[in-house]
């Protein structure tokens, strides 16, 4: 009987695979994600689920009621049968299962597969082999970033630490060969690269903290007017014009909590982006949310009147390594700033401003901390 395969008619429930190969309402095994195929005592395929067949690209009329190794002719990367290694209905009897490994289906398709041995008792025969099948495709995205994380992190501290190294080794050498500026200059040098290397330290301990949950965020009052005209004295202060700058704050803005540190790091970012690689005059409004945001707090935007942002590259923006047209940077500066504006509980967005650049709107949401409530 195929278990699993069908519903009776006129029930509600779904069918759930029992090892005493009876039907019982409870779970569609088609409603699981991973693929699932369980075979009988005596080795023959009695489940298939709809996540197997798209794994496998075998069908169930293919796969119910025919031999296990026949229906899942697996392989080990080394080109053995895997059936045949593992033998679970002739093998130890005290075996459980098979832990998760990377395996060949014909073709030279990977999957990732387990198996869970059901034995009446701890070292009876099998009555069932349970098996879980997972396409590779969301480990290999995972590989490949943090292949592109570490091939990033070389590439940025490897030019700054080159520098470093060449200037202290050459000021050692030959000190009394250099005037004060000469030593001066290099020490300037020397300082600016070992800040872009505490930054990048910075960023990968945020993104740590983003990944694992763990991005601590301490909430006390913010002037956010104060904080934007901080950023913009010290982008004036380091050679841009004033009039490259116009601020517009609504009165009576909702008091906002928040950490300050953070939201600065997110004024930060928006607004070196929009210096460096935006155009015109740079924009920054501060005002409530509206009621087409369908929340309550503070908006923030930042805009500017460059070539924006190409609409297919709109849903990358904010996943890492993202730097547009222009290089530069680590790309991993936007990834953060989501990262901190939805550990507050608010949103960000991009989009395409007025004046036809790259607009990066955050709101962050009203409401003291839990133990001022």
């Amino acid at each position: 009987m195929a278990v699993g395969t069908s519903r009776p008619a006129g029930t509600h429930g779904a069918l759930l695979c029992h090892s005493d190969g009876s039907d019982t309402y409870g779970i569609d095994p088609d409603d699981l994600p991973d693929g699932l195929v369980v075979a009988d005592e005596t080795g023959r395929v009695i489940c298939f689920n709809d996540a197997a067949v798209r794994i496998t690209a075998v069908s169930k009329a293919d796969a119910l009621g025919l031999p296990l190794e026949r229906v899942l002719p697996l392989e080990d990367l080394k080109g053995c049968r895997w059936w045949t290694l593992t033998d679970p209905y002739g093998g130890l009897a005290t075996r459980v299962g098979q832990p998760e490994r990377n395996l060949l289906l014909p073709g030279g398709r990977e999957v990732l597969v387990s198996a869970r041995y059901v034995r009446e008792r701890p070292t009876g025969p099998l009555r069932r082999l349970v098996i879980s099948l997972r396409g590779t495709e969301a480990r290999r995205r995972t590989e490949r970033s943090h292949a592109e994380l570490i091939a990033t992190v070389a590439h940025e501290l490897r030019s700054p630490l080159t520098s470093v190294k060449g200037f202290t080794a050459t000021l050692l050498a030959k000190w009394e060969r250099f005037t004060d500026d000469q030593k001066r200059l290099m020490l300037e040098t020397v300082d600016a690269d070992a800040n872009r290397v505490t930054r990048l330290i910075a960023e990968l301990l945020d993104i740590s903290r983003i990944d694992s949950g763990r991005l601590e965020v301490r909430r006390q009052p913010v002037d956010i007017a104060a904080a934007v005209g901080r950023h913009i004295q010290a982008h004036i202060a380091s050679g841009q014009r004033p009039d490259r700058f116009f601020v517009r704050i609504q009165r009576e803005l909702p008091e906002m909590w928040a950490d300050p540190d953070k939201i600065d790091q997110v004024l930060g970012n928006l607004l070196e982006n929009a210096v460096r690689h935006g155009e015109g005059t740079v924009t920054i409004e501060v005002a409530p949310a509206s009621a087409k945001d369908d929340e309550k707090g503070t908006a923030v935007t930042v805009s500017d009147e460059g070539p924006g942002i190409p609409e297919e590259s709109m849903g990358r923006v904010f996943t890492r390594f993202w730097r547009g047209s222009k290089r530069g940077g680590t790309g991993l500066g936007l990834y953060i700033v989501k990262g901190i504006v939805e550990a507050h509980g608010g949103t960000i967005t991009v989009g395409r401003g007025p004046g036809g650049g790259a607009e990066f709107r955050f709101i962050l949401p009203v409401g003291a901390p839990a133990y001022l409530a």
